[in-house]
């Protein structure tokens, strides 16, 4: 293909955009030799500019040739989860990223096969992500779509980059291509396997199960086998959560990198952006994506400012079939160009039902949109976020959800706040202000539990730290579970003069599991909070801590906080 180039050449593009847009740069990446395999320290910016980067959370891009499914709600409840935990922290400018994915050859058949414009598509597409977002309560800062023309400026100047380092060749690629994942896969990657609809054989992924075929063509190459040690180094330093994905990641890297293709002929790929100064060649949909995390944060930035608006990421919230682009290709070519490395890549697995994979060929898939209209937002938030799996896969059914909303939800969180200020019989801010000075009488049940809320902050604390969401909830609600033993031992009920601390206890109860649950149930918990007239300005974390708020429960009357389910399963 005449009109493929390589090595170097003179960077008009970029100088144009890099002048015209930022006349007060200058490119420091153009003095660096091209590909000296060299590691920077920890992969961060300077130490002044760290100090006021703001947490940066994000989805991966969801792509647009289909409609959302419980999959992509999960992902997108995970990640608001720990943007909205910042902020509980005190962290007020805490980012959260989503959008999609609407470049590549899967939205182009899409499009294709509707009959309809490929823009027009990922367009009406892209609303339905939009609104899946909004329907969740996603609390995101911005939301990003692969089509604006920020982002392929973006992404032609990362480009022009990784080319004038070097670390771009062209050269004759020949392998499996699977059009549903738009990757090529190594012969050690595929395999013959029976297609169980029609019978037939077919070459597959082994990896997705996605069929692919033998594809041959001159394109151009990332020099990712250059990567390999430095990438093993970062492996070493947590990039990867949980760690049950680090050894499969790093198996693959030991075993040897091969060289990426990059591009695809435009002659067969033409819904993508244009690799600079050659219209003959898209860029690959993977590169073109990952760059997306770069774009919001105001890529190409002058040294030092990318932190300004996040970068580098905190956490890219990702599921596991798209692991090897988050964790070998990205930090690759991050690490071309001596960009800040993500802090860490949280993996989840998948959502199943009976136990088997969800697909639409077989019927067996989830409408987010239907689940939150039957069962609430809050509802199917709590339940993606307990019984949600990060090492493993997690199997979906009503009945389920059903199941822990009555639990712990309308019988736990519900029934304590009930039964709490009914006992109360309108005097719960007397027993408050008591049992906040610590002069009510206690018995040793009463110790034995006042530490156990004492302790739950700390405990919830510690799994977010470590990127586990869903073992911070289970904590919040083993308390829950422990709360309505503890009122059910002491019955309050019969003489509440004398059970004053017991009243104080599972009051407090409802305002610290309240406040910790405001990143998992943001409707309910502030239902939770509002309910025992907690202080709107005393509902940080700082403020969960035992006794640490003795001015809520003035005039609290009972409301219904979860009502019973009328659904059939």
């Amino acid at each position: 293909m005449a009109s493929l180039r390589g090595g170097f050449r003179a960077l008009s593009w970029a100088n144009q955009l890099l002048y015209s847009r930022r006349p007060s740069w200058k490119c420091a990446s153009c003095k660096v030799a091209p590909p000296t395999v060299r590691l920077p320290r920890r992969y961060a910016t300077t130490s002044d500019s760290a100090a006021k980067k703001p947490y940066y959370v994000t989805t991966p891009i969801f792509y647009v040739n289909a409609a959302p499914h419980v999959g992509h709600l999960y992902t997108m409840v995970i990640a608001d989860v720990l943007k909205r935990w910042r902020t509980l922290l005190g962290e007020k400018d805490a980012q959260l990223l989503t959008g999609t994915d609407e470049h590549g050859m899967k939205i182009q058949q899409a499009a294709k096969a509707a009959g309809i414009d490929t823009q027009a598509l990922c367009d009406r597409n892209c609303e339905t992500f939009k609104q899946l977002a909004q329907a969740a309560n996603m609390d995101y800062d911005y939301f990003i779509r692969t089509t604006e023309p920020a982002h392929k400026d973006a992404v032609q100047y990362f480009w022009e980059m990784l080319e004038h380092r070097g670390y771009i060749y062209t050269d004759k690629h020949e392998g499996w291509y699977c059009v549903s994942d738009e990757t090529f896969y190594p012969p050690s990657q595929v395999h013959l396997a029976l297609d169980p609809s029609t019978g037939r054989k077919r070459m597959v992924s082994i990896e997705t199960g996605k069929e692919v075929e033998w594809s041959s063509e001159t394109n151009y190459h990332f020099r990712l086998s250059a990567f390999k040690d430095r990438l093993l180094e970062l492996y070493k330093t947590g990039f990867i959560t949980p760690e049950h994905y680090t050894d499969y990641v790093v198996s693959s890297v030991s075993s040897g990198l091969q060289d990426l293709s990059i591009s695809r002929p435009s002659e067969r790929l033409t819904w993508g952006i244009p690799v600079p100064n050659d219209t003959s060649q898209t860029i690959y949909v993977w590169l073109d994506a990952l760059v997306n995390y770069l774009t919001k944060a105001g890529y190409p930035f002058p040294p030092g400012e990318g932190s300004r608006l996040g970068w580098p990421a905190d956490v890219h919230v990702v599921g596991k079939d798209i692991v090897r682009f988050h964790t070998v290709y990205w930090p690759a070519f991050l690490m071309a160009l001596d960009l800040p490395i993500p802090k860490n890549v949280l993996v989840h697995g998948h959502w199943t039902m009976n136990r088997e994979k969800m697909s639409k060929s077989t019927g067996n898939v989830v409408n987010p949109f239907f689940a939150i209209d039957r069962f609430g937002v809050d509802t199917m938030r709590f339940f993606l976020a307990f019984q949600g799996g990060l090492a493993s896969d997690a199997d979906y059914d009503n009945s389920f959800i059903i199941r822990d909303y009555k639990k712990y939800l309308q019988q736990g969180i519900g029934n304590i706040a009930h039964r709490t200020i009914g006992c109360a019989k309108g005097n719960l801010r007397t027993y408050i202000v008591n049992g906040a000075s610590g002069t009510s009488h206690s018995t040793r049940d009463d110790e034995v539990y006042q530490a156990t809320l004492g302790q739950l902050s700390t405990k919830v604390t510690e799994q977010m730290e470590k990127l586990n969401p869903r073992a911070a909830l289970q904590e919040i609600m083993a308390v829950i579970l422990q709360t309505n033993k503890y009122f059910a031992n002491a019955e309050p009920w019969k003489n509440p003069e004398e059970k004053q601390r017991v009243l104080f206890n599972v009051a407090e109860s409802m305002r610290i599991t309240g406040i910790l649950l405001q990143p998992f149930l943001p409707g309910k918990a502030k239902d939770i909070l509002d309910v025992f007239r907690v202080d709107p300005a005393k509902r940080n974390l700082s403020d969960a801590g035992y006794a640490s708020d003795p001015s809520y429960g003035e005039g609290v009357k009972k409301k219904i906080l979860f009502e019973p389910f009328i659904v059939d399963t």
